[in-house]
């Protein structure tokens, strides 16, 4: 068998063009210029991938019900979906931790490329799509929601999941593993 050819240091990877039809998003596209799940920006350390997430519990089960085919199959190997409504049992504490996504756009968190907010954003940027300015911005919302992880660890005892249940919940959507604190 050859041996495979390695790309040289200087050239960019091939990139792929990405296609969008859902119940949110019409002809949107995308293109992927870094490779999945790495070449992340330096300051951006999530502990837990989308798969990991959608696997654990987050958002209700409704989150990606209708966006399958613009990711990886395997993500959705052992995700936690639910085809009707949101339903708070499948999230890994078992609360609801979310605002709905009309409170997001009042807020103004919500990106005309991402019309679903942080998480997908997150899945596209694990998948190798860099949009520098909303990537920044998304970094820095991420590293702001830190600040649940510390307010854990100085109220509740390491892996007592009944402290703080709804906190934990939202860090682990925000890619955080509140499992371990």
């Amino acid at each position: 068998m050859p041996p495979k050819k390695k790309q040289q240091a200087n050239k960019p990877a091939r990139s792929r063009v990405i296609r969008v039809n859902d119940r949110m998003q019409k002809n949107y596209s995308y293109e992927l210029t870094a490779p999945a799940g790495r070449d992340f920006h330096p300051e951006f350390q999530p502990e837990l991938t989308p798969k990991d997430m959608l696997a654990l519990g987050v958002f209700g089960g409704k989150y990606m019900t209708d966006t399958k085919k613009e990711f990886p199959e395997s993500w959705f190997s052992k995700a936690k979906l639910s085809a009707k409504t949101r339903d708070p049992s499948l999230n890994y504490f078992g609360v609801d931790a979310s605002q709905p996504l009309s409170e997001w756009k009042r807020k103004g968190w919500i990106h005309p490329d991402d019309p679903r907010g942080w998480f997908q954003w997150y899945c596209r940027y694990y998948l190798g799509r860099r949009v520098p300015e909303e990537d920044a911005r998304q970094i820095k919302r991420w590293k702001a929601f830190r600040r649940h992880a510390a307010q854990i660890r100085q109220n509740c005892e390491r892996g007592d999941f009944f402290c703080r249940p709804r906190q934990r919940q939202a860090l682990l959507q925000w890619a955080y593993d509140s499992r371990k604190m």
